[in-house]
C-alpha cells in the first residue's frame, strides 16, 4: 500500500533493490521417485505431445520477432518495438514453462517475476528490459521448453506407431489376408505376422514413450531446479539482503525518532521550562499573570505527553500484541487525518514480526498520504494469501508522483518489508492514484 507523495521536496521512489526483490528461498528438491510415478509419466507424455504441436509455432513467433526487430532496428527505431515484444515473449514463455513443470512435478519452484531497475526515467526502462533479457531463470525456462518441444516432436510419431500397432494386432479380424502397413513407418507386414508385429510395435513404442516421459522429468529437474550449492548461495544472498534491509530500516527509524524528538517534543518541553521560569518570576509581583503562565505550561505539557504517546506508538503498538492486526489497524484508521476505508480479512494470526512489519508499513503509508497526497480518502486492504503470505495494499485518490528517496517514509517501508523477507511495490503515476503493496511471509 502506498501513499502518494506529492512532487514536493520529499517525494519517494522505488527501492534500490527492486530489480531483484528476494522471495522465499528455493524449496528443497523432492525425491527422484516423483519423476517415475506413473501418473506423472503419463502427464509428461501428454504434455510433450501438446508441445510437439504448439512448440514449433511458439518458437517460430519468437524467431520472427527477433529477426524483424533486428532488421528494422535502423528504420526509425521500429525494430525496438519488436525486440521489446521478443524479450517479454521470452519472459512469458519462461513463466509458463516454470508453471507447467512445477504443476506436473511439484518441484516447489517459485513463480517467475519480472525484473525491475531502480533507475528512473527512460534509462531505467532500458535497464529493466536488459535485466529481464539476462534473467537466468527465464532462460532456463526457455531452454527447457525448447528441449520439451524437441521431445514432443518425437512423441507424436511414436504415438502414431503405438496406435497403428494396436490396429495391426487386431487386423486379422477385419483384413482379408493381404499385407498391412504400419502407420508412420512405411513398413508393410503380412497377415501371418500381423499379430506379433503389431504387439512388438505396440510394446516398443510404449516403452519409448515412457522413456521419453521419464527423460523429460530428469531433464526438467536438472535445468529448472537449482543445485544444492545454488540453493545455499541463494539463501545466503537472501539473508544478506534481508540483513541489509533490517539495518537500513533501523537507521531510517532511528533518524525519524531523533527528528520527531528534536523538532517536536524537545522544543515544546523547552517552552514549558521557559514558561514556568517566567511564572516563577511573577508569582509574587503579578499572581494573575503567573497563573496564566502556569496554565499555559500545563497545556503545553499535556500536548508534549500526547506527542510522546504518538511517538511511542510509532515505536511499538501494544494493541498489536494484545488484540492483533485487525484491531491495531482499526485504531490506526480512527486516528488518520484522511478518511480511511478498512477491509481486513484474516484467519489465524501471523508471526509478530510479520504483523508488526505490515502495521508499520500501513501506518507510514497513511502518514505519507496525509502529508503529501492531497487526497480525500484512503483504502486499506489486508488479506492472507495462499502460501502463508500476509498481503496488504494502501491506495489513495491523491495527486500521485510518489517516489522512494533514501531516508524517506517509503524507503523505511521498503527496507522493513525487505528485512521481513517480503516484497514491496509502489505504483504512483502522475495524477494518481498512489498504491503501495506489501507481501510478507506470515512465518517471517
Amino acid at each position: 500500500m502506498s501513499t502518494p507523495v506529492s512532487p514536493s521536496p520529499r517525494v519517494e521512489a522505488v527501492p534500490p533493490h527492486a530489480d531483484a526483490a528476494p522471495g522465499p528461498a528455493p524449496a528443497a528438491r523432492p525425491a527422484r521417485d516423483g519423476i517415475f510415478r506413473p501418473l506423472r509419466v503419463a502427464g509428461a507424455i501428454a504434455q510433450l505431445a501438446a508441445l510437439g504441436i504448439v512448440g514449433p509455432i511458439v518458437f517460430t513467433i519468437l524467431v520472427s520477432l527477433l529477426s524483424i526487430g533486428a532488421s528494422l532496428i535502423l528504420v526509425l527505431g521500429l525494430g525496438l518495438v519488436f525486440l521489446l515484444a521478443f524479450v517479454y515473449a521470452l519472459f512469458a514463455l519462461g513463466w509458463l514453462e516454470t508453471a507447467r513443470v512445477d504443476g506436473l512435478y511439484d518441484f516447489g519452484l517459485p513463480a517467475r517475476r519480472p525484473r525491475r531497475s531502480a533507475k528512473p526515467g527512460f534509462g531505467g526502462f532500458l535497464h529493466t528490459v536488459w535485466l529481464q533479457f539476462i534473467d537466468p531463470g527465464m532462460w532456463r525456462g526457455v531452454a527447457n521448453s525448447a528441449i520439451a518441444t524437441v521431445l514432443g516432436l518425437i512423441v507424436l510419431p511414436l504415438a502414431s506407431v503405438l496406435v497403428s500397432g494396436l490396429v495391426l494386432a487386431f487386423s486379422p479380424l477385419f483384413e482379408g489376408g493381404g499385407a498391412v502397413r504400419l502407420a508412420g513407418t512405411g513398413i508393410e507386414i503380412g497377415a501371418a505376422w500381423a499379430i506379433p508385429g503389431g504387439l512388438l510395435a505396440t510394446v516398443v513404442s510404449a516403452a519409448a514413450l515412457v522413456g521419453l516421459g521419464i527423460l523429460h522429468g530428469v531433464i526438467s529437474r536438472a535445468i529448472m531446479v537449482p543445485s544444492r550449492e545454488a540453493q545455499l548461495a541463494e539463501a545466503a544472498r537472501t539473508s544478506n539482503v534481508q540483513r541489509a534491509g533490517a539495518v537500513r530500516a533501523a537507521e531510517v527509524e532511528r533518524t525519524r525518532i531523533e527528528r520527531d524528538l528534536h523538532d517536536g517534543v524537545q522544543p515544546r518541553l523547552v517552552s514549558v521550562g521557559m514558561t514556568l521560569g517566567l511564572a516563577q518570576q511573577k508569582v509574587e509581583t503579578d499572581p494573575a499573570a503567573a497563573k496564566e503562565l502556569i496554565a499555559e505550561a500545563h497545556t503545553s505539557t499535556k500536548a508534549a505527553i500526547t506527542e510522546l504517546r504518538q511517538l511511542a506508538r510509532g515505536i511499538h503498538a501494544s494493541v498489536l500484541d494484545d488484540r492483533g492486526l485487525d484491531a491495531a489497524l482499526s485504531a490506526l484508521a480512527a486516528r488518520s487525518h484522511v478518511p480511511v476505508t478498512l477491509d481486513v480479512r484474516l484467519g489465524a494470526r501471523c508471526s509478530r514480526t510479520a504483523e508488526a512489519a505490515a502495521y508499520f508499513c500501513i501506518a507510514e503509508a497513511l502518514t505519507n498520504a496525509a502529508k503529501h497526497s492531497r487526497g480525500s480518502e484512503c483504502r486499506v486492504l489486508v488479506r492472507e494469501r495462499e502460501g502463508g503470505i500476509l498481503w496488504a495494499r494502501v491506495e489513495d485518490n491523491g495527486i500521485g508522483g510518489a517516489r522512494v528517496v533514501p531516508g524517506g517514509g517509503l524507503d523505511g517501508i521498503a527496507n522493513r518489508v525487505l528485512a521481513a523477507g517480503g516484497q514491496f511495490r509502489l505504483d504512483s503515476p502522475a495524477g494518481g492514484p498512489t498504491t503501495v503493496e506489501v507481501s510478507i511471509p506470515c512465518a517471517s
